[in-house]
């Protein structure tokens, strides 16, 4: 088998971020960069060149960089100055008919880039715009020749059903290869869930038992406490299956139920994989395993219908039809308005065989805590202290910041290091997409279940515990 090529920086890049005024880009992608560069990660030679309606000059664009870079967790680099002077702005509308003067903009940058290296620039488009903009965008970026040799980084929903992402994807793939083509799921790009690569194919106490012999439940959980006032446009036409299950939970079930690849470090490997778990999916059965709740009070918020059957909640069972896998239940489950702000899996595992399996009222678990730098946790069941001999559970638990000889990226701060780099392996791709969009699609139906009302502040509807059983949701029961 030959060697993957190794990946490495290019010698400069030009940045293309549109929607580079917008919510999305303040909060996470401007900081992101800034992040990138401050940790080393970024070529010695590059510009950002922000793209958006807003009809600013550079310097009122690079007022707005600096707010939200201040602002962010890290704040501003050291050598902020620097960063701020390797900023441009292009205003105006910008698709196959409107270039906003960004080819001239983009040819001056690149043109001061190849002076300083005497090499060709990459140019990396991110695209922190809403889904609608996206075939446009793409077809200006063809029409207007600036698509060449570039990789473009789309953001998520790409697509919101079967029949739209096919329909998005083939205006893309009319402009742009899959190889240049770079779909962004930030849950990818998360510390924890990318330890679960090392810790179930370095650790033989977890590569052993991760299979349906040893694991009765995998269990995903991603409550939020959040309200969705200032995002009711969206959810009104979104709901949180659409916005969140067959997105960002679906990917990380992917990563969890995948086969080992040939090569851990060729993302080729990593994807083909993934690919072939997602495809396993077997499509939802919205009467038997789909519970959709809606929190009381969201139809009194403005702006949703009164009338209202939007999603806030969903929980669902995921078959998985490998050997790996078969008769194991996949549960998900996330909601707005929850009890706690959670993000963990949980695989529960079977009762031990021998003399003490049968007493053992606590599943033994192990944990993957995905928020922030992460954490592993083992549920165990140890003696209790004393002259009898009975039981008690505990968790150990390691603390991923607390590892040594490293410090961790964000999430888009290392989803963009690997589109600088060409490593596809956390993005999602063209057939991880139909393959979830297919297992999904029954959710979309005639068949799709009426949410159920849940009190703010609680784990959801109460029907959604029997998709737990003969276990329980690990997490707030």
């Amino acid at each position: 088998m030959t060697a993957p090529a190794p990946q490495q920086l290019p010698d400069a890049v030009v940045i293309v971020l549109f929607g580079a005024t917008g919510d999305l880009a303040g909060r996470m992608v401007l900081p992101a960069l800034v992040e990138v560069h401050r940790r080393g990660l970024m070529p010695d030679a590059w510009r950002l060149v922000g793209v958006a309606a807003d009809e600013l000059d550079d310097d009122a664009f690079r007022d707005r960089f600096q707010a939200a870079v201040a602002a962010s967790e890290h704040g501003l680099c050291d050598d902020w100055d620097e960063v701020r002077d390797r900023t441009r702005y292009c205003g105006g509308r910008f698709g196959p008919d409107d270039d906003a003067g960004l080819p001239t903009l983009l040819e001056e940058v690149r043109a001061e880039l190849r002076a300083d290296t005497g090499a060709e620039p990459l140019v990396l488009h991110f695209l922190a715009v809403p889904p609608a903009a996206f075939g446009p965008i793409t077809r200006g970026l063809g029409a207007h020749g600036l698509a060449e040799g570039a990789r473009v980084v789309f953001e998520k929903p790409y697509g919101t059903s079967l029949a739209s992402f096919e329909e998005l994807d083939a205006t893309v793939k009319e402009v742009l290869a899959e190889e240049q083509i770079f779909r962004i799921d930030h849950f990818l790009g998360k510390e924890g869930v990318q330890t679960i690569y090392v810790l179930r194919f370095a650790n033989q106490l977890f590569s052993s038992e991760w299979n349906r012999a040893s694991v009765a439940q995998v269990q995903i959980d991603v409550p939020e406490d959040l309200d969705v006032t200032n995002r009711i446009g969206f959810y009104e036409a979104t709901g949180a299956a659409l916005d969140m299950l067959v997105t960002h939970l679906f990917q990380v079930a992917g990563q969890v139920a995948m086969e080992p690849p040939a090569d851990l470090r060729d993302p080729a490997s990593v994807i083909a994989a993934r690919e072939a778990a997602l495809r396993a999916f077997r499509p939802l059965d919205p009467a038997e395993d789909v519970v959709l709740g809606q929190f009381e009070g969201y139809r009194d918020i403005e702006g949703a219908a009164p009338d209202s059957t939007q999603d806030t909640f969903v929980a669902a069972r995921l078959w998985v039809d490998t050997e790996r896998w078969r008769g194991v239940p996949f549960l998900l489950r996330t909601g707005k308005r929850m009890a706690a702000k959670e993000q963990r899996i949980t695989l529960v595992l079977s009762p031990p065989f021998g003399p003490l399996g049968g007493e053992l009222e606590e599943p033994n678990t192990i944990e993957i805590d995905f928020a922030g730098e992460g954490e592993v946790a083992l549920g165990i069941t140890v003696k209790t202290p004393g002259p009898e001999l009975t039981y008690s559970s505990g968790r150990a638990r390691l603390d991923l910041d607390d590892v040594p000889g490293g410090e961790g990226l964000s999430p888009y701060a290392s989803l963009i290091n690997d589109a600088l780099i060409g490593d596809r392996s956390l993005y999602t791709t063209e057939n991880g997409l139909r393959a979830a969009f297919t297992a999904f699609a029954p959710l979309q139906g005639p068949d799709r279940p009426t949410p159920l009302p849940y009190a703010p502040g609680s784990w959801g509807p109460e029907e959604a515990h029997r998709l737990a059983a003969p276990h329980r949701w690990m997490l707030g029961e």
